[in-house]
């Protein structure tokens, strides 16, 4: 396999940013200038990581290389530090990590290298905030791929928590505990709540718009430990999607918010999307 380091200057986050990005390999049975003269264009599955995290991820705690290898197919990593793949502007000199992926990376990837921009090429995957962003970036930009993915993550009912919320957005910085931090620094990007909750971040409502206008959605796969602090979550998410006429894949399994079950749950992805079982590249 190749793995190429992209290490570029980002218009959309203000400073250098890497980009691991897996390369479909050569069959031995190839000659160079039959596979790199061949002209192909590969699909690219845009790999998301979860909070803590960063674009070596998925190389570093998974054996996504050989499922990248033996499905021939570009694997895109990028990393966003700790920003739910959205918008946060009082940032520095502005960070914006929607446009990031999809204004600025995107249009790299697809120009750069022989990767198709063809919807039905393109697929979403994440863990964990990864999986947040992977809901998305499929809901916000439905017409850029064919499928997603979604690791120990769903969407919340932000909408049914508004009292809540409006008793947190209030309290001031000094009064909020570390586990309301996150919650807290992602509503007061906005002057109100409703602000808030008209956000890219209100996911849960966002698809309640898109199923009811029977809009043309990527295909949804949502996987979880059993064991899972989000699985109650879950659930939940899963009975209100029921409600609204919403199907999608599931999967469950045994195991927590932890990287075996991650491992265990982007092959079932792999063939979700449907690369199948069939070796198509190397594997060692």
């Amino acid at each position: 396999m190749a793995l190429f380091h992209l290490d570029f200057e980002s218009q959309f986050t203000g400073h250098n940013e890497d980009v691991y990005i897996i390369m479909p390999d050569k069959k031995r049975s190839e000659t160079p200038a039959e596979f790199y003269g061949k002209g192909k264009k590969y699909p690219v599955l845009w790999l998301l990581h979860g909070t803590f995290g960063g674009y070596s991820d998925w190389i570093r705690k998974s054996n996504i290389e050989t499922y990248a290898c033996e499905h021939d197919c570009i694997v895109v990593m990028m990393g966003v530090g700790n920003a739910d793949y959205e918008a946060w502007p009082a940032f520095t000199l502005g960070y914006d990590a929607t446009k990031y992926v999809t204004e600025e990376l995107m249009p790299l990837v697809y120009n750069w290298l022989p990767a198709s921009d063809k919807r039905e090429d393109n697929f979403i995957a994440g863990l964990s905030m990864g999986g947040g962003g992977t809901v998305k970036f499929a809901l916000n930009f439905p017409e850029k791929f064919g499928a997603a993915a979604v690791l120990s993550s769903s969407p919340r009912n932000y909408d049914g928590m508004k009292d809540e919320l409006e008793v947190l957005f209030a309290k001031k910085p000094s009064e909020v505990g570390p586990r309301e931090l996150r919650q807290y620094n992602q509503m007061h990007r906005y002057d109100t709540v409703d602000e808030f909750l008209n956000s890219i971040t209100n996911t849960w409502r966002k698809l309640d718009e898109m199923v009811a206008a029977k809009a043309d959605l990527p295909r949804f796969m949502f996987a979880i430990g059993t064991e899972d602090f989000g699985y109650e979550n879950m659930q939940k998410f899963r009975k209100h999607a029921d409600e609204i006429g919403f199907k999608f894949e599931y999967h469950e399994g045994p195991g927590r918010h932890e990287w075996r079950v991650w491992e265990r749950d982007i092959q079932i992805a792999f063939r979700f999307f449907g690369f199948g079982d069939e070796e198509q590249g190397n594997i060692f």
